[in-house]
């Protein structure tokens, strides 16, 4: 496995893997890899040749009063996890090589980043689809894969690749949980305590709900469903950032729960870590 921070190093070794007639997968990370993370580079491996997964803790994405100086991070980790899943590249920049002293640019996906987090975190959005838009010209990928876990930029990168006439198919992979069923996430080292037991309120709010529609004879009003989320969070002692019920693709909210809804969340629990997760509402085809 080569482990590589030049650009211009990435895009000679992928354009090589490009002439040689393979496809390739890209995997973006800003590290600390989880099995959620390692799902992905094995679907990666379903699909492509070679896998690119980058590590890059992307600091436009973060608010002045977010997390990046104190992300975690385990370089050295990931890199063994990663060359254990078969990943022929690991990409880590540096933040000055990715963006210099006169970078101007941001990529905007106007409707699509106006709620749930990009309400709670404006500009975050713009972070994300810039260094998508990079890291695919960089690498120049067949496939990049992304979890769900991050419903919301999942639809917004879909939304880059169909408006720019990207040459790249986008796998989204679902969600990967704890055996108690807390998503797996980065910022799940934050969790100390009663914290890590509090945490659970997110996934135990998609888990009512979810059963609440399958159980109902009737329509179910997406305020129902909204309101049972509040309680639940409410009673944990978390604190509420959002939870709405959105159609997955327009990421709209509804006012009745169809096949195409979305429960999304965001909490803080203990009041500093930031926690989001979703599921579909209807019952899935069987």
């Amino acid at each position: 496995m080569k482990i590589i921070g030049s650009l211009t190093e990435i895009s000679r070794q992928a354009a090589k893997w490009q002439r040689q007639g393979l496809k390739i997968a890209l995997v973006p990370t800003m590290g600390c890899l989880h099995e959620g993370h390692l799902s992905l580079m094995r679907q990666a491996a379903a699909v492509a040749d070679r896998i690119i997964v980058s590590i890059f803790v992307n600091p436009i994405q973060f608010g002045p009063n977010e997390d990046f100086g104190s992300y975690p991070r385990q370089f050295q980790t990931d890199c063994e996890l990663a060359e254990k899943e078969g990943v022929h590249a690991i990409f880590s920049p540096e933040s000055k090589d990715m963006y210099g002293d006169s970078f101007q640019t941001k990529v905007h996906v106007a409707k699509l980043s106006e709620g749930m987090c990009g309400a709670d975190r404006p500009g975050h959005f713009d972070g994300v689809a810039t260094v998508v838009l990079k890291l695919f010209h960089l690498t120049l990928p067949d496939f990049a894969v992304f979890g769900q876990k991050d419903f919301q930029q999942l639809a917004i990168i879909r939304r880059l690749v169909i408006d720019l006439n990207l040459k790249v198919e986008i796998i989204g992979c679902p969600i990967v949980r704890e055996q108690d069923g807390l998503a797996m996430s980065s910022r799940n080292k934050y969790l100390l305590g009663e914290s890590r037991s509090q945490a659970l309120c997110l996934s135990k709010a998609i888990q009512t709900a979810r059963k609440f529609v399958a159980e109902s004879q009737q329509q179910v009003p997406a305020a129902t469903v909204i309101s049972q989320t509040r309680e639940i969070i409410a009673q944990a002692g978390g604190k509420l950032e959002y939870a709405v019920v959105v159609n997955e693709t327009t990421l709209e909210n509804e006012t009745i729960v169809t096949p195409q809804s979305m429960l999304a969340i965001a909490v803080k629990i203990g009041g500093t870590v930031r926690l989001i997760d979703n599921a579909r509402l209807f019952p899935e085809p069987e």
